[in-house]
């Protein structure tokens, strides 16, 4: 199975992009998705939450308080790391096992759908990577429009973010979404073909005998993480 992680930054369409895959009948793990759902009355990671947090963060039908658990988190990088230790493995271990489902159905491909792919470790876990982009100001335009913000605090929610850029620089497929709807449609049909065409035969055979699919996925990790030390390099050669 063609193991791909999709990621963009905020405002650049990834959700669309998404969206677009499932139409076309790509399998799609969803870590939003996946977030809400591991944080949903009765799960232990809710339980965790409210042992630390407190009941304060609980709705009186006993869900979640986003609000109030993000007014928290928000202000306190300690408090925000906590609740990350508590729902970060929560997310990985379901989207680990749906990833699973759909590879015991017998899919081709599945896509997961991570808004910080780059920045945790399941990057150097897919088999590719996509990325969504825009141009800058084209991002920073639609992020205004969609929240109704000020040039001022939509430039500042994208400061707090990883470059849109640098994304790009982790990516074996770029998906510029810049342009018009057709356009984008065009690179999604070009996109499933070649996911399509580049599995191929090896499906079959990794579905048939997993320990092909076993190496396989053990040397799509190595070459992530000698990519990964490559570009660290790089980075430090050009910074000295």
């Amino acid at each position: 199975m063609a193991f791909v992680g999709l990621t963009g930054g905020i405002a650049t369409g990834k959700s669309t992009v998404s969206a677009l895959l499932k139409t076309k009948g790509i399998p799609i793990v969803d870590a939003d998705v996946i977030a809400r759902q591991v944080v949903e009355p009765g799960t232990p990671a809710l339980t965790k939450i409210k042992a630390h947090f407190g009941d304060q963060v609980l709705q009186m039908d006993g869900s979640l308080d986003r609000k109030k658990l993000g007014s928290i988190i928000f202000t306190d990088a300690t408090q925000r790391a906590k609740l990350n230790a508590i729902v970060h493995p929560a997310v990985r271990s379901a989207m680990f096992w749906e990833v699973i489902g759909h590879w015991f159905r017998g899919e081709k491909i599945c896509i997961m759908d991570v808004p910080l792919l780059i920045e945790g470790p399941i990057h150097k876990m897919v088999g590719k990577i996509v990325v969504v982009y825009c141009s800058d100001e084209i991002q920073l335009q639609r992020l205004m429009a969609r929240d109704n913000s000020s040039r001022e605090d939509a430039l500042s929610r994208l400061r707090s973010q990883m470059p849109i850029a640098d994304k790009v620089a982790y990516a074996d497929i770029v998906i510029d979404n810049s342009g018009t709807k057709h356009e984008l449609e065009t690179q999604i049909d070009n996109l499933v073909q070649r996911l399509n065409t580049e599995v191929g035969w090896f499906w079959r055979v990794s579905w048939l005998l997993p320990p092909v699919g076993l190496v396989s996925a053990g040397l799509v990790l190595l070459w992530r993480v000698l990519r990964q030390r490559k570009r660290t390099r790089r980075g430090t050669r050009k910074h000295s």
